[in-house]
């Protein structure tokens, strides 16, 4: 039976706060040829979920293979090539920028890049009340000051660094600057992108904690990305495997983590450490033949089925729908319940 990605978990209540069904977002590449037309690079393919309010759904899988544009064309910074994108009942997809303003005091990003993402010029309290100056401009001076403070603190900034700049600060405490500015409009879904990847580990487990803090706090839902399987297991409820822009599967991050269905999944887990020394060493690890295929030419039927250990015939003539697997588990597999070795 076929189904999309829609299950619940025990932080789920009624309808999704967010509905995203068939996304695709591909980018045109010039083929270098006259009177021959670009070539679409498929980042996303038809990739469907649904996000409930305080939900943390974790995104995973390799680089190149779409997490970062998925969370950019959900939150229209790219625009999609095909797909709805429905916010509290609001389609979003085909909106313009002053119409998504509307919505964007809602739905805020964290980048991956610390430093990068923060304006040199700019002091950080500027930085951070630039989104209260945007959406709030009715607030006097002090009233916007007197915001920054408070979620300065909330993050665990001293409010007396309001007037310094980001070069004075070190990566972690930049991450501390983009979270409160995400923050400082108390929005409803906040997209993770990778917020740790570029940090010390001794730093990581920090903002984990602090990003895990406030979404209890706040009840806010979260699209975390990242290519950590543990830090994703660490946060969120349901995870999503992602490859070459497709779905291979999703689920409660127990029910994922215990029994894995995709050999994709299988191989991400069997390769995450352990810390027991004695169980590293005799844990079985299953390792992937070959490289990321080109988005620019994506093998036929089942994407993944050119790097699996289970591939037959029937995955390069059909792509393999999202079918149920159990309870709160979905995989895109046509021999995931098959004894194939």
């Amino acid at each position: 039976m076929e189904a999309t990605t829609t299950s619940k978990n025990s932080n789920s209540n009624g309808a999704p706060i967010l509905s995203v069904r068939g996304l695709k977002v591909y980018f045109p590449i010039s083929s270098g040829k006259f009177f021959v037309p670009p070539i679409p690079l498929k980042a996303v393919d038809d990739v469907s979920f649904d996000l409930y309010s305080g939900e943390a759904l974790g995104v995973v899988g390799e680089s190149g293979c779409g997490k970062s544009t998925l969370g950019r064309g959900v939150l229209q910074l790219i625009e999609p090539t095909a797909g709805e994108v429905v916010w509290q009942g609001h389609h979003l997809e085909g909106l313009g920028p002053k119409q998504m303003i509307l919505y964007r005091r809602d739905l805020q990003i964290i980048f991956q890049d610390p430093l990068a993402s923060l304006n040199p010029r700019m002091t950080i309290g500027d930085i951070i009340a630039e989104p209260l100056t945007v959406h709030y401009p009715e607030l006097s001076k002090d009233e916007r000051k007197q915001r920054v403070a408070k979620i300065m603190e909330e993050v665990g900034l001293l409010p007396q660094m309001i007037n310094r700049y980001p070069h004075e600060f070190s990566g972690g405490q930049c991450q501390r600057i983009g979270v409160a500015r995400a923050m400082i409009l108390r929005p409803k879904l906040i997209v993770c992108d990778e917020p740790v990847s570029a940090l010390d580990v001794s730093i990581q487990a920090q903002i984990i904690n602090l990003i895990q803090d406030l979404q209890q706090s706040f009840g806010l839902s979260l699209i975390f990305i990242s290519h950590d399987l543990s830090i994703v297991r660490h946060i969120s409820h349901r995870i999503m495997v992602l490859y070459l822009g497709n779905v291979m599967e999703i689920a409660d991050k127990l029910s994922l983590y215990d029994e894995p269905k995709h050999p994709y999944t299988k191989a991400l887990i069997s390769a995450v450490p352990i810390p027991d020394p004695e169980q590293e060493k005799n844990k079985q690890r299953i390792v992937l033949e070959g490289d990321l295929p080109s988005p620019l030419s994506p093998p036929t039927g089942c994407v993944f089925r050119t790097r699996c250990p289970i591939a037959q015939p029937l995955c390069a003539k059909e792509k393999p729908p999202l079918v149920d697997a159990g309870a709160k588990h979905q995989v895109a597999c046509h021999f995931w319940d098959a004894d194939i070795r």
